[in-house]
C-alpha cells in the first residue's frame, strides 16, 4: 500500500463532523502513529510504500468512523511539549490547560523548593509539566479515578517527573481527603475540576461526549461551583499563608468563581483570559 492510499483510507473514515482539514491531520497522525512516516515523508514522497498492518489499520479507521476521539485511537498525546499516554477513563488534555500550567510556572519562577498539589489530577498533565517546570519541587496530585492514577503514575515515569499519587474525592469531607494526602501544607494548589453543565451535553462533539469520561467533564447545573467551593474550602487550610489556588474555569462561571474564592477569604482574586479570549483561569491569594 502507497503512503497516499494509507492517508486516503484514513481521510475516508472520519466522520463529516470534522472539517477537512482536521481530516487530514488526523490521517497524517494515524499514518504515522501505525504506519511509521512521518508527515514530512508522506508530502515529500507520497507514492513510496508504506509499511501497514492491514489488520492494525483498519481497526484504527474502524474506531475512527465510531467517533473515538483520535488520542485514544493512538493511545497519545502531548502536553507541554511532553508525550503523554492517554485512553477511554482518562480526560484528554487541552491546550487552554497548558495557559493555566504557564501562569503557574511564571508564578514560581525562581522559587526552589515549591510544595504543590494538583486536585483532579487526570492523565497527571498538569501536575508532570509543572514537576519538569519548576526549580526542585514536591508535587502530590489526587484524583478519584483509579483508571485516571494509572495513567498518571505511566505519565509520570515517561516524563522523569517525581509526583505523589493519590486516589480521593475533592467532595469528601476535610478530614477524610487530607488524611489521605502525603502532607497537609503546600505552597500551591491548582485544579481543573468539572465544569461543564450537563445542559451542554448534547450540544458536545461526540468523540467528547460519548467517549471521554463524563465524571471528569460534567457538574450538576443546579450547583455548578460545586467542585469550586469544595475545593477551595480544603485549600483554604492545606494552603501556607501567602499560598496560592490556581483554578482553570468555565466562562460563564469566572465570575461566580472568584466572588465564591473571595468570600472563602482568599485575596488578591485574579481571573485571566484564555488564548481565545475567554475567562477561563482564576488565581487567588491565602492570608
Amino acid at each position: 500500500m502507497k503512503r497516499r492510499e494509507v492517508l486516503e483510507r484514513v481521510r475516508r473514515a472520519v466522520p463529516d463532523a470534522y472539517t477537512a482539514g482536521e481530516a487530514r491531520a488526523i490521517a497524517f497522525e494515524v499514518a504515522e502513529c501505525f504506519c511509521g512516516f512521518s508527515r514530512a515523508e508522506a508530502v515529500a514522497d507520497p507514492g513510496a510504500e508504506a509499511v501497514a498492518d492491514e489488520g492494525v489499520l483498519e481497526e484504527a479507521c474502524r474506531r475512527i468512523a465510531a467517533h473515538v476521539p483520535l488520542q485514544y485511537v493512538t493511545g497519545r498525546t502531548e502536553f507541554y511539549g511532553l508525550p503523554f499516554r492517554v485512553g477511554e477513563g482518562v480526560l484528554i488534555p487541552r491546550p487552554e490547560t497548558e495557559e493555566l500550567v504557564q501562569w503557574i510556572a511564571a508564578d514560581c519562577a525562581g522559587i526552589a523548593g515549591v510544595c504543590l498539589l494538583d486536585i483532579g489530577t487526570g492523565s497527571g498533565a498538569i501536575a508532570v509539566a509543572l514537576s519538569r517546570l519548576l526549580v526542585a519541587p514536591t508535587v502530590d496530585a489526587a484524583d478519584i479515578s483509579p483508571d485516571a492514577l494509572v495513567f498518571a503514575a505511566e505519565n509520570a515515569a515517561v516524563n522523569g517527573a517525581t509526583v505523589h499519587f493519590v486516589q480521593a474525592d475533592a467532595t469528601a469531607p476535610y478530614d477524610t481527603f487530607a488524611g489521605l494526602l502525603p502532607r497537609h501544607r503546600y505552597d500551591v494548589v491548582v485544579s481543573n475540576p468539572p465544569y461543564i453543565p450537563r445542559s451542554e451535553y448534547a450540544s458536545m462533539r461526540d468523540n467528547v461526549r460519548l467517549y471521554e469520561p463524563a465524571g471528569a467533564l460534567f457538574v450538576e447545573d443546579a450547583d455548578p461551583l460545586l467542585f469550586y467551593r469544595e475545593i477551595g474550602h480544603k485549600a483554604a487550610r492545606l494552603l501556607d499563608a501567602g499560598g496560592r489556588l490556581f483554578f482553570e474555569v468555565h466562562e460563564d462561571y469566572a465570575c461566580g468563581v472568584c466572588k465564591l474564592l473571595s468570600g472563602q477569604g482568599f485575596v488578591g482574586v485574579e481571573c485571566r483570559y484564555d488564548m481565545n479570549g475567554k475567562p477561563r483561569m482564576v488565581r487567588c491569594v491565602k492570608e
